[in-house]
């Protein structure tokens, strides 16, 4: 039987919110049924008699006075449970708004009582309407907490870190948004003890170190500590959340607080991960002006089911665009974002395609039927080991393939086309970098070729190269996460490996940046922040995870792989930048080309590549791009050495 009622009791603690009309329905009987109740009183408080036909008129104005207040004031529109002083305002607020409208109703049409008698009544009126209103709000959110704290879940204690405006409203709100799954204990301020405060009933805690936590979390039951945003968790990631690690304690992130405002908290809370402690703080991007530049255009994504390109499409989908036009060859990733894209932007305008990039008649089909304003392509082949050991297929996509999409966005007059870019294309040791820097070379000799009119047409191609991205398909972080879930060994190629990192929804918001404020022909590099030692983060995960690195969890050192770099750059030895308005994006310094040269020698490269000669292609990919230096690669013979005949003949015929 109580089994039953707790059921029963967690499907109503399920329900979001009542409807609006609902609470309009139940505020205008309130507010009706005050203004009659004060009347009838007034009439025996003071002894005057006030007959039938007036009652009934008092109660019809009082209908009309609530209804014409309330849709002013919209006391009815706020989700109760999460009621603020604001919603209290306005019931304020409209209360006094009927009851002068009764006031000037009575006193219009003329009534043989006294105005004092009235203007009594309705004082009387103005304040118990207000309190009713405000005591039925009440009501509802105890009722609701009676439901939440009667649903028979195990609650887990715990303390929210800081006193910040942030996390005082995640206190209010956990307890609706987690249906009880949480219970909060109080805060928790890392530093000297301080005054012994109280906010909402809730008390605050001071920690200086391991051992005051250890006490706290004996004499509370503890069993988490939950950070409001990535900014906290990063500010305490060598200390709090260490101290946590070693008691074994939760740490947990909310999400965004407009969505522990819709109540969707509990499907997204979770446990601090590698990517919070790794990101910066947030970039500011001017999305207006990225908007105003895109608004009522259609824009095509190629590689739109990737991370990049599925993240890019996230973003366009939030402005006011015409289209949307999704390219892809992978069909079930393609699926899995159309459903996405439903479900998040249900008056999104947009058409997910698949094609290849390779087929220059399904990209030029593509082009005649949507005629794209805009084009991110950001499709490519993108690991390094997979395309060492294909590089003709390597070529076919990066190459030739961003040609096709080149060449088309020319021939459809595209007003802007802009390439995601590696910092693997800077001084590559791979095939994969190559590529890519092969695939800039093109679009940058095109665009130069239009600006001084040896090419005819308009559009402007701008290039973006950036590093790693956090939690990419196939990154490390994901291949960490799946050794340490399976117990170990955790693979590392190298102690002295480092990488640079940036979270793709910033890298995304840089690309639609770097696209907006490019004139054509550059190639802007990101300011990626600090380099992390791979060795380092495997360890930190480890223990995030909660055990010991080399103890629990193995960490195995397996050698560079074919083409691998111990680091990457962005710029040449060649190369330098120039600053942009925007204080994290360059504009990198690169030597020109002359298109009149690079396309015979790119055309007859993916000619090679078509056929399938593979020496051929990676020797003529060396020629073209000559600081190509492969390490650790079968392809080392065809390096082209410094100072020899073979490096000056080349650099005389591209420079």
């Amino acid at each position: 039987m109580k089994t039953n009622i707790q059921a029963k009791l967690s499907k109503l603690a399920q329900i979001k919110y009542l409807s609006r009309w609902i609470i309009f329905t139940a505020d205008l009987t309130t507010s009706t049924a005050v203004t009659l109740f004060t009347i009838f009183f007034m009439r025996y408080a003071i002894n005057l008699n006030v007959d039938l036909a007036m009652f009934l008129r008092m109660g019809t104005f009082s209908i009309f006075a609530s209804i014409l207040s309330f849709a002013v004031f919209q006391p009815y529109k706020g989700v109760v449970r999460h009621s603020t002083l604001q919603e209290l305002w306005r019931i304020g607020l409209a209360a006094v708004a009927k009851s002068t409208l009764l006031l000037l109703l009575v006193y219009m049409l003329g009534s043989p009582k006294p105005m004092k008698f009235w203007m009594m009544c309705f004082f009387i009126d103005t304040l118990t309407t207000s309190a009713l209103l405000v005591g039925l709000r009440v009501t509802l959110i105890n009722i609701y907490n009676f439901i939440l704290n009667n649903t028979g879940k195990t609650q887990r204690s715990l303390l929210i870190y800081g006193t910040t405006p942030q996390s005082i409203t995640a206190a209010a709100l956990m307890p609706h948004a987690y249906l009880s799954e949480y219970k909060v204990g109080g805060y928790l301020v890392v530093g000297p003890k301080g005054k012994e405060l109280s906010i909402g009933g809730l008390p605050v805690y001071y920690v200086e170190d391991k051992l005051a936590l250890t006490t706290l979390m004996n004499r509370n039951a503890l069993e988490g500590i939950l950070f409001v945003g990535v900014n906290d968790a990063k500010q305490e990631q060598d200390r709090l959340i260490r101290y946590c690690e070693k008691l074994n304690l939760r740490t947990l992130i909310l999400p965004p607080m407009e969505e522990l405002m819709d109540g969707k908290v509990r499907r997204t809370v979770r446990p601090v991960r590698i990517e919070d402690l790794l990101g910066r703080d947030e970039i500011k991007i001017n999305m207006s002006e990225i908007g105003n530049s895109l608004a009522g255009k259609t824009v095509m994504v190629t590689g739109a089911a990737g991370s990049i390109g599925s993240e890019i499409c996230r973003q366009l989908a939030k402005f006011h665009i015409k289209h949307l036009v999704l390219f892809d060859s992978a069909e079930t990733p393609m699926h899995n974002l159309r459903l996405e894209l439903e479900e998040k932007f249900p008056t999104l305008p947009f058409t997910p395609v698949i094609g290849d990039v390779r087929s220059e008649t399904r990209v030029d089909s593509i082009f005649g039927c949507y005629q794209p304003n805009v084009v991110f392509h950001a499709a490519a082949y993108k690991h390094v080991p997979l395309m060492e050991s294909n590089p003709c297929e390597a070529i076919r996509v990066n190459v030739r393939g961003t040609r096709n999409v080149a060449d088309m966005a020319v021939k459809y007059n595209v007003e802007r086309f802009v390439m995601v870019s590696t910092d693997k294309a800077v001084n590559p040791t791979n095939v994969m970098g190559c590529s890519k820097r092969l695939a800039e070379i093109y679009v940058q000799s095109l665009a130069t070729a239009l600006k001084n009119g040896s090419k005819q047409g308009s559009t402007k191609f701008i290039t973006t190269r950036f590093g790693n991205v956090l939690g990419s398909n196939g990154s490390v972080i994901p291949r960490f996460r799946e050794q340490i879930a399976n117990g170990g060994p955790v693979t590392v190629t190298h102690p002295d490996i480092i990488r640079y990192f940036m979270t793709i929804p910033e890298a995304c918001r840089l690309v639609l940046e770097a696209g907006t404020m490019g004139k054509g022909g550059e190639i802007f590099i990101f300011e990626m922040g600090e380099p992390v030692k791979i060795a380092n983060l495997a360890r930190r995960m480890i223990e995030l995870a909660g055990f010991e690195p080399d103890k629990d969890i193995r960490i195995e050192y397996t050698g560079l792989r074919p083409g691998e770099k111990l680091y990457e750059e962005l710029l040449s030895d060649e190369e330098n930048t120039l600053p942009t308005p925007h204080e994290k994006i360059r504009v990198a310094k690169v030597r020109e080309y002359d298109y009149r040269e690079v396309e015979p020698r790119i055309d007859f490269l993916t000619e090679n590549a078509r056929s399938g000669k593979v020496l051929d292609t990676v020797r003529i990919m060396k020629q073209i791009v000559p600081e190509f230096i492969s390490q650790n690669s079968v392809y080392e013979k065809f390096d082209i050495k410094e100072n020899s005949e073979e490096k000056k003949n080349v650099k005389k015929l591209i420079i």
